[in-house]
């Protein structure tokens, strides 16, 4: 007869040994790393993002309330949280090459970023098409979906193309979310703002190359992102000058988007520029040994 006892202990021993088994058989596609728990966190700020334009100002709109203050605070809270994203996915990469970084790694961060800067800035622009008082609400949907499908075109493309190291093609989605955003809260008259955000997405599919934030550039993009995430700051407690450092934020954000492709396409006339005369003077070079 088997003793109760023993059998019960045979029982939790082979659970035991099944669990330590499972675990070291676990696909390593299923182990998250550090890398990956930011780029979720990523993922995370981009859904509040959404919840916080639908409840403090697209809701208030829709219930007539006169708040304003509140759609205030909400509209700078949802950019507060992209602008966490951007950080989240600015680190990411740093920690992905500095540890290990898991094989689903990269998936998960063009999931994440069409969360945070693709559906999010997109409903911001459509809220903005129902809540602001010249705007066209059919229109501005058009233009939130025009945002949309550039974030996720940019983001299949990258996913497909290999580009020199250190450089992107197309405006990076972060960089053009933010700018999106920011073309709204600079609270221009309906039309110009329409074409600045279409002119936004078609920089983010367009072949213009973009460097990647390493080093000094990573360290002035997080210094600008947490100005900006003060400005608004100061923009949701009504604090003195604060419209006006939201409107030179936007500002400067939106110029910033603008000047890099001109600085890009100069850098690569130059660069066509140089090779032309190289080949031209290694022509003559040529010629000259010849005679």
């Amino acid at each position: 007869m088997i003793d109760p006892d023993t059998r019960a202990a045979d029982w939790a021993a082979d659970a035991e040994a099944d669990g330590v088994d499972e675990a070291e058989e676990m696909p390593l596609s299923l182990r998250l790393s550090i890398a990956d728990a930011l780029t979720l966190g990523n993922a995370t700020c981009g859904f509040m993002a959404v919840y916080f334009t639908t409840t403090g100002i697209l809701i208030p709109h829709l219930t007539g309330s006169t708040e304003t203050g509140m759609a205030r605070n909400s509209a700078a809270t949802a950019v507060i949280l992209m602008l966490c994203a951007a950080i989240f996915d600015l680190f990411d990469g740093i920690v992905a090459r500095k540890l290990r970084s898991s094989p689903m790694g990269a998936e998960l961060d063009n999931l994440s970023d069409l969360i945070s800067f693709g559906l999010a800035p997109a409903y911001f622009v459509l809220v903005y098409g129902m809540v602001a008082d010249d705007a066209q609400q059919k229109v501005s949907a058009v233009a939130a979906i025009v945002v949309l499908l550039a974030v996720v075109l940019r983001l299949a493309r990258f996913s497909c193309v290999t580009m020199k190291d250190g450089m992107f093609q197309g405006m990076p989605s972060p960089f053009g979310a933010l700018t999106v955003v920011s073309i709204i809260l600079l609270e221009l008259p309906f039309i110009p703002t329409l074409l600045a955000i279409i002119g936004t997405a078609w920089l983010m599919v367009s072949r213009v190359e973009y460097p990647k934030p390493r080093g000094v550039l990573a360290a002035a993009m997080l210094s600008w992102i947490v100005g900006a995430m003060a400005m608004l700051a100061a923009w949701a407690f009504d604090a003195p000058g604060g419209q006006f450092l939201l409107q030179a934020g936007c500002a400067l954000q939106v110029v910033l988007g603008a000047v890099i492709p001109l600085f890009a396409t100069a850098r690569r006339v130059n660069t066509f520029r140089g090779n032309r005369r190289e080949s031209r003077e290694a022509r003559q070079a040529e010629a000259a040994q010849l005679r």
